[in-house]
């Protein structure tokens, strides 16, 4: 629609001229109920009535508000009627001859959503119960009411809401039933992006917090969290509520900040587009966080660590926000590194920043080398570039060089310019120089040249060990190369553990020697460790404290080929496995080989989120880097491997857990008959238990290759006639290796839009199978022919899922490379953002072709 997509530039000229005192919603929701849309085919709608109080700096001006809605009912400006077939063009209503003071009242039918974005209605296939709640970041809440739609035009916020009997509805203040209305008390000065309603009938589960502060007063928060009432047999809110106090108390002690919204509901709510959002008072999640079978601890973990995450944002963020999309690393950034530090420092998982150097940086490196990498302070020119703009490099490059900052300045002095940053702009909105004076402030350093080096520039920098030995076999001299690629040349100053490791009692591969230092420049000598024994391993990033790509000497890769599996200490393991991974992708290690790797050593790894990550970079390694010849052999090995760890490791046990998922996901003909029988019961793996999520996990791979089809899956959603089931059985159901089932899910993907959000991720994760090339052949033609329609006619969410999950990623060929880049070159003007994506999805398709290429020269050299 025009001027849906807000620039930058009107979104400063539009803050200039207004300031916005407070808004009042009414939102009427009692059409929620009932089966489907409006016969008319129409979308569902509701009524919403603002009234928002704003000042003009330069009264008689110009402006406008935002409202994305099927229609405008009335307008009035200052008492004054407008005529909304005037003044509203579907996305703004112009406001002209502003007063100093003035008030405007729009009175809307706004749309139910089925993707996600502002108002989302679902209706629960278990039971027919209706679910609300809303997610606006970065810019839909203005499909849910009149405003003005950027983050530095902050306001406080009262809502109330008219809802069905029966129902309860949340928002970000405190609530209360009275005469058939849900009121709410005003909210302190917040974003539009971040107000929030939830609303139905919930299972609700409630608890407190109290603290003593420093004043003499108490401070009493008190907690909720609630889910679908088909989830509540399977909501552990206590463990939910034990994180959320150990997260209230550290962030607490460390920030000297009381928390400041009030109340503190966390709601696990259907078909959710992100991992969740940091609503002050009231945080949604993914209810896929419920877990409804057996999960490993890395997944209570990952809870623990995103609930962390988001109530890091209730200061970096909710209370102080970004004035543009431009700085949105000062939220997401510190909340990603304040989830690990939260996690370490006051939960049971002591060892996140293990998954956190695994998981969380291996994000972080594949976007650091996109051609559409940026600067962590990135050049935001709208609303589209913001929307992928919630990125590798914004959350996990920034949470590491966050983790640098540390190192560089002190955590003490890092935690008071926090605190001085909270304090000095509560309720306002701050750019990058803000935080980086209370830093000067705090810790002496020089922070302009800091932010030029880490903030300012994009690239990821490869350190490599060089290690000099005298006559006696000790090191003369050990040296830090440092690298950048040509197209990011930048060489960046970083504060680094070198670690040496040598091969003691009973084997066991350990450190010996340690020094930190400062790497500057293109080579750096390390004097502390002249003189130390001659290293078998030389890890230049020990204990993970720089954001780099740790390369190896010969005799270090020579060590890890040999002996990575007795590496005692879990966080340098886990630094050795993801350089090889890295390697792996550059095109230096031969995908084999780490496959190789995997197979020998990944049965002796301790920590489980290490683990699983393992055995997604070795399907990975599989889809996209071996040599093609060689990919039958390889799913072979990796089959047999799995099913050798799945009967060795403890019964019962997370391990015994992961290893039967992996060989379910990567198992070929040999293995269907296990698979079968583990369903029927058949037959049996002491000690695993096959609940309803490994059941579907199972299914998943005999769909995939036609063992079972439509019969045997709708008796599956049969037994489990859920909203998660019916994920399931859609995904299953476009994974099975027909032209006639690739059609239609084609079809209901990219011709239709009736599928949900939730749905459509589903059917297109079913769709695209590795064993299924040749099937999936045909559309690779026919989605360049579709993407830009498809960008023009649906939400940026569902965009974004078709543009970058139906890519054909699987036809790895120079003539796909070539279509790539014809549609490119013919597309000039398409919009930047879908642009952007064709452009990551080519370069993942290249350094497949390159990895290819390498384990193939390996192959005939060996």
């Amino acid at each position: 629609m025009p001027g849906e997509n807000l620039s930058r530039d009107e979104a400063r000229e539009r803050a200039a001229l207004l300031a916005v005192d407070g808004y009042d919603v009414s939102l009427d929701v009692r059409s929620a109920l009932g089966d489907g849309d409006d016969q008319s085919g129409a979308a569902r709608t509701f009524r919403s009535v603002t009234t928002v109080r704003f000042r003009c700096a330069e009264p008689g001006a110009t402006s406008f508000a935002d409202l994305i809605a099927p229609s405008v009912t009335a307008v009035s400006l200052n008492g004054r009627d407008l005529d909304p077939s005037e003044v509203f063009d579907g996305s703004r209503i112009t406001l002209e001859d502003l007063a100093a003071d003035n008030e405007l009242v729009v009175d809307a039918q706004c749309a139910f959503s089925r993707t996600g974005e502002g108002l989302h209605r679902f209706v629960d296939p278990e039971d027919g119960e209706v679910y609300l709640y809303t997610q606006y970041e970065p810019a839909d809440s203005r499909r849910v009411f009149a405003n003005f739609e950027q983050p530095d035009l902050k306001a406080p916020f009262r809502f109330e809401v008219r809802a069905p009997e029966g129902w309860t509805v949340w928002s970000n203040g405190a609530g209360e039933l009275a005469d058939g209305i849900w009121r709410f008390a005003e909210t302190k000065p917040i974003s539009t992006y971040i107000t929030c309603v939830v609303a139905g009938p919930y299972h609700h589960v409630t608890d407190s917090y109290e603290r003593a502060l420093p004043d003499g007063t108490t401070l009493r928060i008190p907690l909720g969290a609630m889910c679908r009432k088909g989830l509540a047999p399977y909501f552990d809110a206590d463990d939910i509520f034990l994180v959320t106090k150990q997260g209230l108390d550290f962030f607490h002690d460390h920030f000297d900040y009381p928390y400041p919204f009030g109340k503190y509901d966390q709601a696990f709510v259907p078909e959710y587009n992100l991992g969740a959002m940091e609503n002050p008072g009231l945080v949604t999640f993914r209810e896929e966080f419920i877990f409804r079978g057996k999960v490993t601890q890395a997944s209570y973990e990952g809870r623990a660590n995103v609930v962390l995450h988001e109530m890091a944002h209730m200061w970096f963020g909710d209370l102080v926000t970004m004035v543009w999309w431009d700085d949105l690393w000062l939220k997401e950034s510190f909340a990603d590194f304040m989830g690990t530090f939260g996690c370490v420092g006051a939960t049971r998982f002591k060892d996140a920043w293990i998954t956190f150097a695994n998981r969380r940086k291996a994000w972080a490196y594949r976007a650091d080398q996109l051609p559409s990498t940026h600067p962590i302070t990135a050049d935001i020119r709208d609303l589209q570039d913001a929307k992928l703009n919630f990125d590798g490099i914004t959350y996990a490059k920034g949470a590491s060089v966050l983790k640098q900052l540390v190192a560089y300045v002190g955590q003490d002095a890092f935690l008071e310019g926090a605190r001085r940053y909270f304090k000095r702009h509560a309720y306002g909105n701050t750019r990058l120089g803000d935080l980086l004076s209370v830093l000067e402030e705090t810790s002496g350093r020089d922070m302009a040249a800091w932010a030029r080096s880490w903030l300012q520039t994009a690239g990821v920098n490869s350190l490599t060990p060089q290690v000099l030995l005298d006559a006696d076999g000790h090191v003369a001299e050990l040296a830090v190369l440092q690298e950048a690629a040509e197209s990011h040349p930048e060489l960046r100053p970083h504060r680094v553990a070198v670690g040496l490791y040598r091969r003691g009692r009973e084997g066991a591969l350990e450190r010996y020697a340690q020094a930190e230092t400062d790497v500057d420049g293109a080579r750096t000598v390390v004097a502390e460790l002249t003189g130390a024994q001659a290293p078998e391993l030389v890890l230049v990033n020990d204990d993970d404290l720089t954001f780099c790509k740790t390369r190896f000497d010969d005799t270090s890769l020579a060590t890890l080929r040999a002996a990575l599996g007795d590496m005692t200490d879990p966080l340098a393991r886990a630094l050795c496995w993801s350089a090889l991974w890295n390697m792996t992708r550059d095109a230096l290690l031969p995908a084999r080989e780490f496959i190789d790797l995997v197979l020998r050593f990944a049965g002796r790894e301790s920590d489980i989120g290490v683990l699983q990550m393992l055995q997604a970079w070795a399907e990975s390694a599989l889809t996209h880097y071996v040599a093609p010849d060689w990919r039958e052999q390889g799913s072979r090995l990796l089959t047999q491997g799995a099913v050798t760890q799945l009967h060795a490791a403890e019964h019962g046990s997370e391990h015994q857990l992961a290893w039967a998922r992996f060989f379910a996901r990567v198992t070929d003909e040999p293995g269907f008959e296990l698979l079968s029988g583990l369903l029927d019961g058949s037959a049996a793996v002491d000690g695993l238990e096959v609940d309803q999520e490994l059941r579907w996990a199972l299914l998943d791979t005999l769909a995939t290759h036609g063992v079972v089809g439509e019969k045997e899956l709708a008796a599956e959603l049969a037994r489990d006639d859920t909203a998660s089931g019916k994920r399931h059985q859609v995904r299953c159901l476009a994974a099975r290796p027909s032209a006639a089932v690739k059609a239609q899910a084609w079809a209901q993907v990219v011709e239709s839009d009736a599928l949900s959000n939730a749905l459509v991720e589903a059917t297109i994760a079913g769709w695209g199978r590795p064993t299924q090339r040749e099937l999936l052949a045909p559309y690779a033609e026919k989605y360049f022919a579709a993407i830009e329609r498809v960008w023009a006619e649906r939400s940026i969410q569902i965009g974004m899922d078709v543009v970058r999950g139906l890519f054909p990623a699987l036809q790895q060929s120079q003539a796909t490379l070539d279509a790539t880049d014809a549609w490119l070159a013919a597309h000039e003007d398409a919009a930047p953002a879908l642009r952007r994506l064709v452009l990551e999805a080519r370069d993942d398709l290249a350094r497949g072709l390159r990895g290819q290429a390498c384990d193939a020269t390996a192959a005939s050299t060996s």
